[in-house]
């Protein structure tokens, strides 16, 4: 159920009237007549109904129904990403499998709009025509949403696609069971007096679940642009489609199973998609990538694959794809370049990986997951034959490897050049410092809260691994930053519990001789303490240098007028604002800006 609420901004009229009623004052003004527009609304009905989940290892959980009340069996695994279920469900990838998501709360922004299409006649908001995931498993539950591209609750989308969805769950708790057991089949029950499944069905198993989701005919998008792409359909996200043709590219999209390798010679270039499920299912595929790779050197196209089509591909090169235990899902996997040394933020949907060390002599590793190791995509030594194991078109996620399509097709035009990728600015110098003042989180207020103690103790933390010496002034006693504890990850050198003002700070400078100082791990208060000092000019009284952000940024950041500013000289958008500085200039601008506003 949708609402487009219309309200108006107080009872009794204008902004104005409602401003001036609560200072006592009367006006003249005319009322702006402005609405606030907000998409809100609710479940069509509030999750009440029961419903169990049932997994391998024996472990039934009970929660309440808040999707389509109907039971389903599939792969449960968990994905760490805080936002983007709209794309995380209606990714191909997630064939089979029942999603459990980390992130606490879910469903407070809704669903954007089904029928909105993009420019290639693709869903605009989401990564296929419908919801792929067998089920969805969340804690709570929000069945109100607010936001301004909503056309729906999420319960009620699920419950349009036929999907369960099960809340109320303690999905910490399957989580850390995943983890430590690997990924489980599990049913999603709402019969609550059927006993639990005695055999289990793994889709990875029993289903092609490529096959599910792939084309079943040819399809052309970008129709006479001139570089010519085919795509293997093998469960491709829509957002793929959209950067190559947006890029410049024709792309033939194939099924699966498609003899792509005999038409290889009327295409630039090989573009292997994302799926689900276990990849040597995929025999066919293999099969046309053996031929394909296999030609003489005057007839090499270059092969881009990434998630599944790495491993199509790994597997075409004579590697082996093994299952990880519980795969690596979410938005913020960390992954190493071994051809420039960068790490990016990446998107990642996978249970299985390649194992390179079974990799013929032509190939070597190009990325590799910092947190377990695993390889995350491969090339080849003088073809141009390359991988990705994570998702570069994100869609939901970071950005940080989009560059891989402009590789790609810079192979494309240019078979024999060296694959090439770029580097980014080189990192500013380390700053010569022995000895680092940190200014703390202090009281727990808003703008100070329990964020800043935490990533003060982090940072403390980082600068010990460094070998600095850290001075702490924090005069909140109960904090993480100030245990005194020996075992403590987080104890600095010498901590002060004082106040952190200018007077303070500038005594425990004299005492200490700090060579630098962190202003950023302090809330509020340390920033506007620190722009107190620098416009004194103390820390160039002190030769300390001010460490991570610079005290101008901060200046730059905190004037309203200043930040938009800074970004119409880079021209990045921004929403139209004014300075006011009393409540009848404040209203003045409210009639050219319209409402809501802040």
């Amino acid at each position: 159920m949708v609402t487009t609420m219309l309200r108006p901004f107080a009872r009794g009229g204008s902004p104005a009237a409602f401003m001036n009623k609560l200072s006592g004052r009367t006006s003249n003004l005319r009322s702006t007549g402005r609405l606030m527009a907000t998409q809100s609304g609710d479940d069509a009905a509030p999750p009440t109904a029961l419903a169990k989940l049932h997994l391998e290892d024996g472990t039934t959980l009970t929660g309440r129904s808040f999707g389509c009340h109907e039971s389903q069996t599939g792969e449960v695994v968990f994905t760490t990403g805080m936002v983007g279920y709209p794309e995380a469900l209606t990714d191909p990838s997630y064939q089979g499998q029942i999603i459990t998501l980390t992130t606490p709360m879910v469903g407070n922004y809704g669903v954007p709009d089904r029928t909105k299409l993009d420019k290639f006649g693709l869903p605009a908001m989401f990564e296929s025509y419908k919801i792929h995931a067998s089920g969805l498993i969340v804690q709570d539950y929000a069945h109100h949403y607010s936001h301004w591209k909503a056309a729906s609750s999420l319960g009620d989308w699920l419950k349009e696609e036929g999907i369960p969805g099960l809340c109320d769950i303690d999905t910490r708790m399957l989580t850390k069971k995943i983890r430590e057991k690997g990924a489980l089949v599990g049913r999603i029950e709402v019969d609550l007096d059927a006993p639990p499944p005695t055999s289990w069905e793994n889709p990875n198993e029993h289903r092609h679940l490529v096959a599910e989701v792939s084309a079943k005919e040819p399809r052309v998008y970008g129709k006479g642009n001139p570089i010519k792409i085919m795509g293997v359909d093998c469960g491709m996200k829509y957002n793929m489609i959209r950067l190559l043709v947006d890029r410049g590219c024709e792309l033939t999209v194939v099924p699966w199973d498609h003899p792509f390798a005999s038409d290889m010679h009327n295409y630039d270039g090989i573009f292997l998609s994302n799926g689900p499920g276990d990849p040597t299912s995929c025999k066919e595929t293999i099969e046309q990538l053996k031929q394909a790779i296999s030609v003489p050197d005057n007839e090499v196209k270059p092969i881009f694959g990434i998630c599944l089509g790495n491993q199509l591909l790994g597997i075409a090169a004579g590697g082996e794809a093994k299952k990880l235990p519980f795969g690596n899902r979410g938005q913020n996997q960390p992954v190493i370049n071994h051809a420039t040394g960068e790490c990016y933020i990446t998107s990642q949907n996978h249970g299985y990986h390649i194992d390179t060390t079974t990799l013929g002599d032509d190939y070597k590793e190009l990325f590799t997951n910092l947190n377990d190791a695993s390889n995350e995509g491969f090339i080849h030594k003088s073809r141009p034959y390359f991988t990705a194991q994570f998702h570069p078109e994100y869609r939901n996620g970071p950005t940080d490897t989009e560059f891989m399509f402009d590789t790609f097709l810079a192979a494309c035009k240019d078979p024999k050049a060296p694959i090439q990728f770029p580097v980014r600015k080189p990192a500013p110098p380390k700053p010569d410092v022995k000895k680092i003042l940190m200014l703390g989180s202090g009281g727990t207020s808003i703008g100070q809260a329990g964020e800043f103690d935490y990533s003060g103790g982090q940072a403390i933390k980082a600068l010990k691994e460094e070998g600095k010496e850290v001075v702490l002034m924090n005069p909140n006693i109960a904090s993480v930053q100030t245990n005194m504890d020996e075992k403590s990850h987080t104890k600095a050198d010498h901590t002060y519990f004082l106040p952190v003002t200018p007077d303070f700070v500038e005594e425990v400078i004299k005492k200490e001789k700090p060579e630098g100082i962190v202003i950023s791990m302090g809330g509020q208060t340390a920033l506007n303490c620190a722009v107190e000092m620098y416009l004194d000019g103390i820390f160039d009284k002190y030769n300390v240098q001010v460490l991570g952000t610079s005290v101008q940024s901060v200046i730059d950041t905190e004037d309203r007028q200043l930040f938009c500013d800074k970004l119409n000289e880079i021209g990045e958008k921004i929403a139209e604002s004014y300075t006011a500085e009393t409540v009848e200039a404040a209203v003045e601008a409210s009639k050219k800006t319209g409402y809501p506003l802040m």
